[in-house]
């Protein structure tokens, strides 16, 4: 289960989402060449990845922001993109430009916190946007939490498209990030789960001057808790299949 849309177009154009965007994909294709040699691989990483038990001893500080402009392989960038150009758009028009990229960078640099303090020794170097884009959605939940949002159920062969409440989509996101988290040991067996958690945490927290700026539950009432703009609608295409009709 993953979105693959929100209603929720943004009122201005996001310009730091698209930057964003670029730049991930951009360093991505930089490293390429060598993702098939581990030893070049390894020592890249070595430099720009986080590693919590090297910046706990003062090693490498720069790697906690360097390393969630870093991913592991396609289908890595291209579901941590995907939730970024959902979800980014509409805290960009909320925050405006700088406030967004700020926000966005300090989400991520929370997330990298979050993971060093639950495994300060760790020498798995961590990798990847989640962190930072998990800010994005809590922020986005505080905001929007009954913008509609679409997602896909993939059920072995069975394909469908839900439009569910953002609420329950990331609150259940979340509530997974936490209950693997717990789950599993510090490591999260590959996947950085207390940065996903400590992102979205940290997000909302950051996005609540923007709230009660706003007027706090006076905005929701405003908005119905959707973004102050019109919805858009989409629809499903039908099939080209002409239909035939059952004689009698």
């Amino acid at each position: 289960m993953f979105p693959i849309r929100d209603h929720n177009p943004s009122g201005r154009t996001p310009y730091v989402v698209y930057a964003l965007l670029a730049l991930n994909v951009a360093i991505f294709l930089s490293y390429q060449p060598i993702m098939d040699n581990a030893r070049a691989l390894n020592a890249f990483f070595d430099e720009w990845a986080l590693v919590p038990g090297e910046v706990t001893r003062g090693i490498d500080l720069h790697s906690v922001l360097t390393s969630m402009f870093l991913h592991g392989g396609w289908m890595h960038l291209a579901g941590n993109m995907l939730f970024l150009w959902i979800f980014g758009d509409n805290l960009e028009d909320e925050m405006g430009h700088v406030g967004f990229l700020v926000f966005y960078l300090a989400s991520g640099t929370g997330a990298a916190i979050a993971q060093i303090i639950a495994d300060p020794a760790s020498q798995i170097p961590m990798v990847g946007a989640s962190g930072a884009i998990a800010g994005v959605m809590g922020g986005y939940l505080l905001l929007f939490p009954k913008a509609r949002v679409d997602i896909l159920l993939i059920l072995i062969i069975i394909f469908r498209i839900f439009t569910v409440p953002a609420w329950l989509m990331l609150g259940l996101w979340f509530g997974l990030q936490l209950f693997s988290g717990i789950a599993s040991d510090a490591s999260g067996g590959g996947v950085a789960y207390w940065a996903h958690a400590g992102g979205f945490v940290v997000g909302a927290i950051l996005c609540l001057p923007v709230w009660l700026k706003r007027g706090a539950s006076k905005f929701w009432d405003r908005t119905q808790g959707h973004p102050p703009h019109p919805e858009a609608k989409y629809r499903l295409s039908r099939s080209s299949v002409p239909s035939v009709r059952r004689r009698k």
